[in-house]
């Protein structure tokens, strides 16, 4: 008997739009269209961060305020709360909710759903609190669909920020829309609350206000938390760090003192899952050598090696690789495992320099043999 299939987590609300705010902030591994004409995809951020270089920091504004007003994010259950202020699993930023509002299980957050009533939170780089300040204009929100109302200060643990607020029309009715944004740690918060505009408010001015105010930061989220986000268990990190996960979708692991990929000299892990398979057996090579595609800061990559394999008790597959690094022109090993599934499958990549590779190749083959189902 093999081990319980990986499978993909359903498509929930706002994922898809989730899963572009993920591409905004950082550029990662690509995952190749699958077989059967589904696209699958997911790029690793770093998150809460700085930009990655090369990323323009409005396109990463744009997206963000997109979030606040399509959607949000896909999330889990809420953190124990601390000092009255209560976080979203996975979340640096929380706050004081106001009465019947809870931990959203679908995007990182708050609702009572009930009233039909919202709050959603999006942590963006320190540095975007300015051009968000001096962009952040009537026509601009006029292009996201939103008819200002108001715009005024605000004191948010002793930083200044503002609130916007404003109304717009969807396809369900007019909704209100309060708009957070201030500065907190080394992060900009962006808070979003929304309700109905139509009969008595399920909540008054003064107490959307109140709690918005209540907005912190906290200075990490706990490996333990992050880690309990994905659809898999790592039973094994082989010493290597977290550096961040994408909640349902992805982790990325590395050993050394930076979270990026822009120069490839030290070893890092990443580990996704996502849905697609191969119409048969035969196409899991062509399958695995489309996947390879998209690797981050490498050049000449020349592929040393391909076959399949059995992995976790399923069908798998084996690519090795030697590259250089796009920067330094130092030489790069690389392996990618993929663990196919009922309808999904499980890619590991993982690439260091060649200078001790045979031993970061066998963390590497520990961390493997570590994922497992939830």
């Amino acid at each position: 008997m093999g081990r319980k299939d990986l499978r993909a987590p359903e498509q929930g609300p706002g994922m898809d739009r989730g899963t572009a705010l993920a591409a905004s902030l950082g550029a990662g591994p690509a995952m190749p269209p699958s077989q059967s004409g589904c696209r699958v995809e997911f790029r690793l951020p770093r998150l809460h961060m700085p930009a990655m270089p090369g990323r323009p920091m409005r396109r990463l504004i744009s997206a963000a305020l997109a979030i606040l007003v399509l959607a949000a994010a896909p999330a889990a259950a809420q953190a124990p709360a601390a000092g009255g202020v209560e976080y979203p699993a996975g979340s640096r930023i929380g706050l004081k909710p106001p009465a019947g509002m809870t931990a959203s299980n679908s995007f990182p957050g708050f609702e009572n759903r009930e009233r039909e009533a919202f709050i959603r939170l999006v942590a963006l780089p320190d540095k975007a609190f300015a051009e968000i300040e001096k962009t952040m204009t009537a026509e601009a929100l006029k292009t996201q669909g939103l008819n200002l109302i108001r715009r005024e200060s605000a004191q948010v643990g002793g930083a200044r920020g503002f609130i916007v607020q404003a109304r717009q029309d969807t396809p369900a009715g007019r909704i209100r829309k309060w708009l957070l944004i201030a500065p907190l740690d080394d992060l900009t918060a962006l808070i979003s609350f929304e309700m109905p505009d139509r009969g008595k408010p399920a909540y008054t001015d003064a107490a959307i206000r109140s709690a918005l105010l209540t907005a912190a930061a906290r200075a990490k989220v706990p490996e333990a938390e992050q880690l309990s986000l994905l659809p898999f268990r790592l039973g094994d990190m082989a010493g290597f760090r977290l550096v961040g996960v994408i909640p349902g979708r992805a982790a990325q692991l590395t050993d050394g003192p930076k979270d990026t990929v822009d120069q490839v000299d030290q070893p890092h892990i990443i580990i996704g899952i996502a849905p697609g398979t191969p119409r048969s057996p035969d196409e899991r090579d062509s399958f695995a050598r489309a996947a390879f595609g998209g690797l981050p800061n490498l050049k000449d990559v020349r592929i040393i090696g391909s076959e399949s394999m059995r992995l976790g008790g399923q069908p798998g597959h084996e690519i090795r690789a030697q590259a250089k690094d796009a920067t330094s022109g130092a030489e790069v090993e690389v392996v990618q495992w993929i663990r196919f599934g009922g309808g999904a499958y499980v890619r590991i990549l993982a690439f260091a320099p060649k200078d001790g590779w045979t031993e970061n190749f066998s963390r590497f083959r520990s961390v493997r043999e570590g994922v497992e189902p939830r």
